[in-house]
């Protein structure tokens, strides 16, 4: 078969080659949105986040009958189009749970004790002073979970380890994980009305896009803290500013934004018609949120690990190589 391997990493070219031989392989080493590539013939496509599969692109792939994407999630993808070519959609369901868990975990812990204005004191002026550099412990803290699924029963399991209390909220909840790791399951207002620190683990989906709004910031406790690792758009921007301004948000750790890809590359602005005017108000409050001092801002890199990336590579050739031989695995149902 003849594969489309999009955004691919340049180490690993040799390698994927070869594990995926006999089948012919094309490396295309942007996102489907960059550069020129030829779908024709292409009947398998591999695809990071950062490229969008919709119309436009199913339109230059006439023979595809697979897209098998580098990530668990698939919002990226439009699933209905793709399914109407009769085209599957297969995924990576679990590279990262421990490693996102980790980085999310990570995040707390350097808000916490406020790293950042440490380092940079130490590194920029040259002092060793440390007022103003209070923290606070985590030890008795209650942590709040948004979500339930692989990653986010790591992180209950490394927060009980700190001695921290957890309550989660989750569309399904696992009573039999919950009596069984000692937190309770709360609905969401109660839950962000009780919680220390908030921690998102949640897909993009229409349930949940902006599940934390205004209205729901507004409900959280006092001096919060804010985590998210999973999708910007869980997140209403605006909110998150107006709760950091009126202090209800102490501080914000964000892998993830909203429109972070123009946020990354601001040329594209220059070259490519935006969106839509509200997308270009969540981009320059994403400005906002960067400049702010108690918000800690990394580019999407929670995955990033190299046991992670080679769980990726690992599942996705297995995908490729599974549907060839007609036995399909990590489909999306």
């Amino acid at each position: 078969m003849k594969i489309l391997y999009s955004h691919n990493p340049e180490e690993r070219i040799d390698g994927i080659k070869e594990e995926l031989a006999p089948h012919e392989v094309i490396f295309h080493p942007h996102s489907l949105q960059e550069g020129e590539w030829n779908g024709e013939g292409i009947e398998i496509l591999s695809v990071f986040v950062s490229s969008k599969v919709g119309e436009t692109e199913l339109a230059k792939l006439p023979q595809l009958k697979l897209v098998t994407t580098r990530s668990t999630g698939f919002d990226h993808i439009d699933v209905e189009a793709v399914k109407k070519r009769g085209v599957a959609v297969a995924t990576v369901p679990d590279y990262g749970s421990h490693t996102v868990a980790e980085f999310a975990f990570s995040l707390l812990l350097y808000l916490a004790r406020n790293l950042e204005e440490a380092n940079r004191r130490v590194v920029v002026d040259g002092s060793f002073d440390p007022q103003g550099l209070t923290g606070f412990e985590l030890f008795g803290k209650t942590l709040g979970v948004l979500g339930t699924g692989k990653i986010g029963r790591n992180l209950i399991k490394i927060a009980q380890g700190f001695g921290m209390k957890v309550v989660a909220f989750d569309a399904y909840p696992d009573y039999d994980f919950a009596r069984d790791k000692n937190f309770a399951y709360l609905e969401l207002e109660a839950l962000l009305a009780s919680s220390d620190i908030v921690s998102l683990h949640l897909p993009e989906n229409t349930e949940t896009h902006h599940i934390l709004n205004q209205e729901r910031i507004a409900k959280m406790k006092k001096g919060a803290v804010l985590i998210n690792t999973a999708r910007g758009t869980l997140l209403d921007t605006e909110a998150l500013v107006w709760g950091l301004e009126q202090g209800i948000i102490k501080a914000a750790g964000l892998d993830v934004l909203a429109e972070e890809g123009f946020v990354a590359d601001e040329m594209r602005l220059l070259k490519e018609k935006h969106p839509e005017a509200e997308s270009l108000k969540t981009l320059l409050l994403n400005h906002y949120l960067i400049d702010h001092p108690r918000v800690l801002i990394t580019p999407h890199t929670a995955f990033n690990t190299e046991e992670a990336l080679e769980r990726i590579t690992t599942t996705t050739i297995q995908n490729i190589l599974n549907f060839a031989r007609g036995e399909p695995t990590n489909l999306v149902p």
